[in-house]
């Protein structure tokens, strides 16, 4: 769907034709835990689009393009109802597949106005016999056509903090034929309103109003616009159940399950942005991607100043919430990040483009060199605003801070870039990986133990999410997580134990092989003998001849013939997940299936570990023989290190618990050992991540 923009005259006059009516004002939204009822009352009254069509075009389904002015001719009502008539069961069946949208931006107004061509299919069991669609409180319907014909539908505000205003617009769509399971049907829509400023859902459970509004930013501006999308903004049609802050998690399990949803949708978007006079945006950012603006200046009858346009698509969503950001700023570039800044940051910006040069190679040498490995950062308009990211772009009030402040949140930021090359990878592995070279640069500037508390710092909320045990909730395995504490905070201790199972070298090189498009004749992570820290290999010397040269590594070489081995794979090693198959033809070798199985493809829990007994004994005049009893009370195994320490040396060694097991392991140690300890903190458990046993020589003699 594109009308064509020949001409700022042609935009003025579509502009002009939107409708301008709007449904009677909502009451502010309330913390109430019944997040599916309706607004307070209002009549049953008929509405319908008040202003009056001058020009419209439209494209039949033989692709022929017929145009019309004049009058409008009578449409189905549109009925403003005080209780849903949708219920949970269709909002849950309804998912969007292709969502095609035409947005118009009147930023001096505040104004959107969004024609939008939507395949829903029905994912349930049953047939549906009504589609419902939400947008924010903010916004209008206008028209929905099924099947080339208008129709007429139902209008109930729903309480839902998936939007800043704390409520949704739902249209429920009648059909004239159930829609079967598993069957689609296209959708065309218009709606229109604007979008200021509004923090309704967070003042209404006590946020100050600075605070709310430092957070709720989303708005639509002059000199800037960012809509976030739901879960912030619904500035496009959803088909969502009510969440209320407050009622646990659901806000945040509600937002993730949109964007999963959402993943795989075919999406494309075209721009149309009305703006004064000689305040032209110079930045459009949508779903993250940098698109450029054709920008038309001049007055047009004196209504429009002047039109910039910009198209996206179309492309395949990942896991994401569709962004739409548009904004006044200067570039500043550099060969691994775009940074648009405030007029007045254009020192501080030269302090960020610094310290991502610092981390590039860092993250070079654990993920590969990608084409174009561009960062887009966005200037948020007050120093204290909320950050958001999206894919490769970051939204963040480019401040003066330490590179200390910098570096690791550019790192997070750029790992992000370097895993969206093509294809959307999973949400466990883009904000995983993200999250964890994050954790490595903290290890790499401060040490491991610094690392190790960053993780433990979420550790807490992880296992509060996650079940007691199997039976008593499902939970969500990480390969289909929705909540970040799972696929950000689990994924990172998922790949922190995989590191120290399979070695640096051998996850870097799958990392490698897995991001698309990676190129690998730069040396990986240098190889270490075990568990304890590598350091990360100097870069080397000079370029790659080109796309033909030879990889420098033995490393490098093994992640260029993982990609080129999908031909030869047998249909039981086609049959696991990709990364798992990539870990273990890496050099690493063991068998991964029993950690995927508990700690990615399904949700076991988290182990609950502890030292059941020890018992040192003497196995010459120098050497201890100590036995360690370890005991696993979870339904997750676990691959764990345990240590055994004397005055003179230390000695660890990994043990695999099972789930619900107890294993034994006996460490020959020189010197009388003084402690055990279980776990160094890179296996989330239960209670506490390590265990210390120490041996006083009482207890000693005791046990010999």
């Amino acid at each position: 769907m594109k009308l064509g923009f020949t001409s700022a005259a042609t935009m003025a006059a579509l502009c002009l034709a939107l409708p301008s009516g709007s449904i009677a004002a909502q009451s502010p939204s309330t913390a109430s835990p019944q997040s599916a009822q309706s607004a307070p009352a209002q009549p049953n009254t008929a509405h319908a689009p008040s202003s009056q069509v001058i020009f419209s075009r439209s494209v039949d389904e033989n692709g022929e393009v017929s145009t019309q002015s004049g009058a409008s001719t009578a449409r189905p009502e549109i009925r403003t109802v005080t209780a849903p008539t949708a219920d949970d069961a269709d909002r849950r069946a309804v998912r969007v597949t292709s969502l095609d949208l035409d947005v118009h931006l009147r930023t001096a107004e505040q104004r959107i106005a969004v024609r939008a061509l939507l395949t829903v299919r029905n994912d349930g069991n049953t047939p549906l016999a009504r589609i419902p669609l939400q947008i924010s409180s903010s916004l209008t319907w206008e028209r929905i056509r099924v099947n080339g014909r208008d129709v007429a539908f139902n209008v109930a505000t729903l309480n839902s903090d998936t939007d800043h205003t704390g409520q949704l617009l739902e249209a429920a769509v009648l059909l004239a034929m159930p829609l079967a399971p598993g069957a689609s049907l296209p959708l065309d829509v218009a709606y229109s309103g604007t979008v200021p400023a509004d923090a309704k859902r967070l003042l209404a459970i006590g946020t100050p109003d600075e605070t709310a509004l430092l957070s709720d930013w989303d708005q639509i501006g002059v000199d800037f616009t960012g809509l976030r999308g739901f879960g912030n903004v619904a500035w496009y049609p959803v088909s969502s159940i009510p969440a209320i802050l407050g009622d646990g998690a659901r806000v945040f399990d509600e937002i993730g399950e949109q964007k999963r949803k959402l993943w795989g949708a075919r999406f494309r978007l075209h721009l149309a942005v009305e703006y004064p006079a000689d305040q032209a945006p110079t930045v459009a950012l949508i779903n993250g991607h940098s698109v450029p603006l054709a920008v038309t200046g001049g007055s047009v009858n004196g209504e429009v100043d002047g039109v910039a346009t910009a198209v996206l698509g179309p492309i395949t969503l990942g896991f994401e919430a569709p962004s739409l950001f548009v904004a006044i700023r200067t570039l500043h570039a550099s060969p691994h990040m775009n940074l648009w800044a405030l007029a007045g940051n254009s020192d501080t910006a030269t302090a960020w483009t610094n310290a991502a040069s610092r981390v590039v190679p860092f993250l070079e040498n654990w993920l590969g060199e990608r084409p174009s490995a561009q960062l887009a950062v966005l200037d948020l308009p007050d120093p204290q605003d909320a950050p958001f990211e999206t894919g490769s772009m970051l939204a963040v009030p480019v401040r003066q801070a330490s590179p200390d402040t910098l570096e690791g949140p550019l790192v997070h930021a750029l790992g992000h870039a370097f895993l969206h090359t093509g294809a959307p990878p999973p949400e466990w592995l883009d904000e995983g990986v993200a999250t964890f070279m994050e954790t490595l640069w903290t290890e790499k500037q401060n040490g491991r133990e610094k690392a190790l508390e960053t993780l433990e710092s979420s550790r807490q909320a992880l296992a509060l999410a996650e079940p007691g045990s199997p039976g008593q909730s499902a939970g969500q395995p990480l390969a289909s997580a929705i909540s970040p504490i799972y696929y950000r905070t689990k994924a990172a201790y998922v790949l922190w134990m995989l590191r120290d199972i399979v070695g640096d070298s051998a996850l870097s090189a799958a990392l490698r092989a897995y991001v698309p498009g990676a190129t690998v004749n730069r040396p990986a992570i240098a190889a270490s003998p075990g568990p304890a820290i590598a350091e990360v290999a100097a870069p080397p010397s000079g370029p790659a001849s080109g796309p033909a040269a030879v990889p420098a590594s033995p490393l490098a070489r093994a992640a260029a013939e993982l990609r080129q081995d999908e031909a030869s794979r047998s249909a039981d090693a086609a049959a696991r997940p990709p990364f798992e198959k990539l870990l273990e033809r890496s050099g690493a070798g063991p068998d991964l299936a029993w950690f995927f199985s508990d700690w990615v493809d399904a949700d076991h829990g988290l182990p609950d570990l502890g030292i059941a007994s020890v018992f040192p004994s003497s196995a010459s005049a120098d050497s201890w023989l100590v036995t360690v009893n370890l005991s696993n009370n979870g339904y997750a195994a676990a691959e764990v290190p345990v240590t055994v320490r004397s005055a003179a040396t230390s000695i660890t060694q990994r043990v695999l618990i099972p789930a619900r097991g107890k294993i034994s392991r006996r460490i020959l140690i020189q010197g009388k050992p003084t402690q055990v300890q279980l776990n160094d903190g890179t296996v989330p458990e239960t209670q506490a991540s390590v265990h210390v046993m120490d041996l006083d020589q009482t207890s000693q003699n005791q046990q010999q």
